[in-house]
C-alpha cells in the first residue's frame, strides 16, 4: 500500500518489526493485528464486526499478539495504552469478548470495506504499519522511563529523509528531534529516555546495524542514521569525510551569525537549520509562503521563530508563540541571533525600531 500522509507518518514494514519489551512495542504489536478495512472477522467459532483500526476477540487471543503469558500483566499493559491516550478497549465479564481500538489509525491509507469472505486483518509480516510521528512524544512528556523497545522506536519515528532544513537526511535517513535536533547527542538522549549515558552507549552498541552513529568533531554530537528506513529508493550510509566536508560548508556560513547557544551543539545545530540549503544545491527552495512547505520533522514546534515577530499561521498576532507566550522583552530581543554588518530596513514593532539585518536567516 502507499501511504497518503507520508509526512505525519512514518512507516514501518511488518517484516521488521522488532522484538522486546516496551509500551510502544505492546502499541505496534496491538495496532498491526487490527483491521485494515470494515468487515467481518472470525475467532474461535465467532463472527464478530469490526471497523477500520479495531480488533475483536477473547483474552487468549490478546496474550498471543502482546508475547506476555500473564493475563493481568495483559490487561494492566492494555491500561497503560488507555491512559496515554492510544486504544480505547473493552472487556465483557460475561461473554470474556475483548475489543480493542487503535485511535491513532490513517483511515486514509485503509482498504475498501470487505466484501463476503475476505480478510479483514493483514497477513503477519506482510504490508506496514504507519506509525504517527509524535507517538512517542506522549511517553516524554509523561517522563515514562522508556524500555529499549520504546527508545528504539522513537529513533524510528524520528526519522527524515530528505528534509529541507538538514543537508545530512539527503545522502541518508537521518534521526532528528524537532527543527533544531539534526546533531544528537548521548546526553540528550538519556534524558529523553530516562536512561544513563553508559546504557544509551551499550544501546547503540547492541543496534549499531539498524542505527549506526557518526561522531562530529570536536564536542558537536553525532549523527544518528537508520538504515532500515523504507525512503523508496537506494542509499548508502555517507563516509565520514563526506559528512564532515558538509559541516564545514555549514560552518564557514555561520561563521559569521552570532548565535546566544550556550553550547557548540546548539550553535551547529542551528546553523543546520538556518544553512543546509546553501550546502546542498538539490535542496529545494523555500515557497513563498513558509507555513504551506511540509515538514517531515515529528515534533518541529512553530515554522518560523517568533525571534524575527514574522506572521504565524498557527499565532493570533505577533506577540503571540504558538503556546500562546507574551512576546520577549527588548532586552532579550538584543541577545537574538543576527548577523552581517549591514543593517536592512527597518520594521516597526510597538513603537520601538528594532531593524533588521540582511545577513538573518529569514531575510
Amino acid at each position: 500500500m502507499k501511504c497518503l500522509l507520508k509526512y505525519q507518518w512514518v512507516k514501518l514494514p511488518r517484516s521488521q518489526m522488532p522484538a522486546g519489551k516496551g509500551v510502544m512495542g505492546a502499541w505496534a504489536r496491538l495496532a498491526s493485528r487490527a483491521a485494515f478495512r470494515n468487515g467481518q472477522a472470525r475467532y474461535c467459532g465467532y463472527i464478530n464486526q469490526v471497523t477500520i483500526g479495531a480488533w475483536a476477540g477473547g483474552i487468549v487471543g490478546l496474550k498471543s499478539i502482546l508475547g506476555i503469558k500473564n493475563r493481568s500483566k495483559a490487561l494492566e499493559m492494555m491500561d497503560k495504552l488507555a491512559q496515554l491516550g492510544c486504544i480505547d478497549y473493552e472487556l465483557n465479564p460475561k461473554t470474556k469478548k475483548l475489543t480493542y481500538q487503535i485511535k491513532d489509525w490513517v483511515v486514509q491509507c485503509s482498504g475498501e470495506p470487505c466484501m463476503g469472505s475476505e480478510a479483514v486483518y493483514a497477513t503477519q509480516g506482510y504490508g506496514f504499519l504507519c506509525l504517527p510521528r509524535n507517538i512517542t512524544q506522549r511517553l516524554a512528556e509523561a517522563h515514562y522511563h522508556f524500555d529499549e523497545l520504546d527508545a528504539w522506536l522513537d529513533l524510528w519515528c524520528h526519522t527524515v529523509w530528505q528534509e529541507p532544513g538538514n543537508a545530512f537526511s539527503h545522502m541518508a535517513p537521518v534521526i532528528q528531534f524537532g527543527k533544531y535536533g539534526a546533531v544528537l547527542t548521548l546526553e540528550t538522549l538519556g534524558h529523553r529516555w530516562g536512561w544513563e549515558k553508559t546504557k544509551v552507549w551499550r544501546f547503540f552498541k547492541k543496534h549499531a546495524d539498524a542505527f549506526p552513529l557518526q561522531k562530529l568533531p570536536g564536542s558537536f554530537g553525532c549523527l544518528i542514521f537508520n538504515t532500515g528506513y523504507p525512503a523508496g529508493t537506494s542509499f548508502t550510509l555517507p563516509e565520514s569525510a563526506q559528512v564532515k566536508r558538509i559541516l564545514e560548508e555549514i560552518r564557514i556560513w555561520g561563521g559569521n551569525t552570532h548565535t546566544n547557544s550556550r553550547s557548540d551543539h546548539e550553535r551547529v545545530n542551528r546553523w543546520v537549520a538556518w544553512y543546509s540549503r546553501k550546502v546542498m544545491p538539490q535542496i529545494p527552495q523555500p515557497q513563498s509562503d513558509p507555513a504551506v512547505e511540509q515538514c517531515r520533522v515529528a515534533v518541529s514546534g512553530c515554522p518560523i521563530s517568533r525571534a524575527y515577530f514574522s506572521p504565524c499561521r498557527h499565532c493570533k498576532s505577533f506577540v503571540e508563540d504558538c503556546q500562546g507566550v507574551e512576546g520577549i522583552s527588548p532586552v532579550e530581543f538584543e541577545l537574538l541571533p543576527r548577523a552581517g554588518p549591514k543593517a536592512g530596513p527597518p520594521f516597526d514593532f510597538g513603537g520601538i525600531d528594532y531593524g533588521r539585518f540582511e545577513g538573518d536567516p529569514l531575510w
